[in-house]
C-alpha cells in the first residue's frame, strides 16, 4: 500500500480525498525539519512539500518514491535534474493560486499608492492626517511593466489595465524584450516569474539605478529575484520611491534587516496564497497529482518533468 507523507495540513476538501482511498497511508508532519522529513520519505511513495527542501540527500532516503507533489507553482526548492534522473514525477498546483497571488499584487500596489500602512499606524497613534513624508498618488495614468507573464502576470496585467494603467510586459498589452530598455519610463515594476539561475538577482543595482526615483517595486513571487541590499540602498537613498514585497531573501527574516525599518516598503509573510478559496483549490489539487499519478492519470500539464510520467509514451 501507497505512504504519502504531507509536510503541511491540507484543506478538509483536499483530505477527503486521500482519506477516502483505502489504498494509500497517509503520514502528516507539520513544518517538519529536515532530518524529520529524511526520516519520514524513507519507505514512501509520495511526498508532498510546501517550501521545504527535495535535493539529493532527501532522495537519497527515499529510494521509493515515485511523486513528490509541490503545494504551490514554485519549485526552486526541488532538484528538478535529480527528480528526473531517479523518475520522480515533480506535480504543481498549477491554477490554484492565480487569482490570489493576482489580488495580493493589487493590494501590495495600492497599499504602497496610498501609504496605506502608515496612515493606519498615524490614526492608531491618534495623528489624524499626516502630512510629511512622500505624497499618495492614484495608480490610473501611471506605467507598470509585468516581468513574467504566466497564469499570474496575465492576470495581474488585466487588473492594472483596468485600474487605467499602461501595462507593459513581455508577450503582452506593449511587448517589452529589452528590461533595462525599458525601465526608465516604468512606473511599477512587479515581478512574477520563477527563481531559477538565470533570474536569481534579476533585479539587481544597475537596473535599479535605471529607474526613476518616483517608482515603485512589487515583488509577490520570490524574494532572492531582487538583490535585496541593492533594494535597500536604492530606497533609503531616494532612488527608488516605495515597495511592496511579499516575499524576502532570508523568510521569516532576520529582525535587523533594515527593510523592517523602513516606513516606504509595505511587507507581508509570504501569505499571497494564503485566503481560504486558494488554499481548497491548492490542496485539492496537490492531493489529485500524488492520487492521480498513482492511478497513471495525471495530465502533464500539472508536471514540471512530464517525461517521469508512467504513461508518458501516451502524451
Amino acid at each position: 500500500m501507497p505512504t504519502i507523507v504531507l509536510c503541511r495540513p491540507l484543506h478538509a476538501s483536499g483530505m477527503a480525498l486521500l482519506e477516502a482511498r483505502h489504498d494509500v497511508t497517509v503520514r502528516q508532519l507539520v513544518r517538519p525539519s529536515p532530518g524529520e522529513l529524511a526520516a519520514a520519505v524513507s519507505g514512501a511513495q509520495a511526498v508532498l512539500v510546501g517550501l521545504e527542501v527535495v535535493d539529493e540527500a532527501l532522495l537519497d532516503r527515499a529510494p521509493e518514491l515515485k511523486v513528490v507533489s509541490r503545494f504551490g507553482v514554485g519549485y526552486d526548492t526541488v532538484d528538478i535534474p535529480a527528480c528526473t534522473r531517479r523518475g520522480v514525477v515533480v506535480g504543481v498546483t498549477n491554477g490554484g493560486n492565480d487569482l490570489a497571488v493576482a489580488e495580493h499584487t493589487m493590494m501590495l500596489l495600492l497599499a504602497v499608492a496610498r501609504r496605506a500602512i502608515e496612515m493606519d499606524a498615524s490614526v492608531r497613534a491618534g495623528a489624524w492626517m499626516i502630512r510629511e513624508g512622500r505624497p499618495m498618488g492614484e495608480l490610473a495614468g501611471r506605467t507598470v511593466l509585468v516581468i513574467g507573464y504566466g497564469r499570474i502576470g496575465t492576470r495581474v496585467a488585466r487588473f492594472c489595465a483596468a485600474f487605467g494603467m499602461r501595462v507593459m510586459a513581455a508577450d503582452g498589452h506593449i511587448p517589452v524584450t529589452d528590461i533595462a530598455a525599458a525601465l526608465p519610463e516604468v512606473d511599477v515594476l512587479t515581478l512574477h516569474c520563477p527563481l531559477s539561475d538565470t533570474t536569481h538577482h534579476l533585479i539587481n543595482r544597475e537596473l535599479l539605478d535605471l529607474m526613476k526615483p518616483t517608482a515603485w517595486l512589487i515583488n509577490a513571487a520570490r524574494g532572492p529575484l531582487v538583490d535585496e541590499a541593492a533594494l535597500v540602498a536604492a530606497l533609503r537613498s531616494g532612488k527608488l520611491e516605495a515597495a511592496g514585497l511579499d516575499v524576502q531573501m532570508r523568510e521569516p527574516p532576520d529582525p535587523a534587516n533594515p527593510l523592517l525599518q523602513l516606513k516606504n516598503v509595505v511587507l507581508s509573510p509570504h501569505n499571497a496564497a494564503a485566503p481560504i478559496e486558494c488554499y481548497e483549490k491548492m490542496s485539492v489539487r496537490a492531493a489529485k497529482n500524488m492520487l492521480e499519478l498513482f492511478d497513471s492519470v495525471l495530465d502533464p500539464g500539472y508536471v514540471v518533468n512530464p517525461e517521469t510520467l508512467p504513461n508518458r509514451r501516451n502524451i
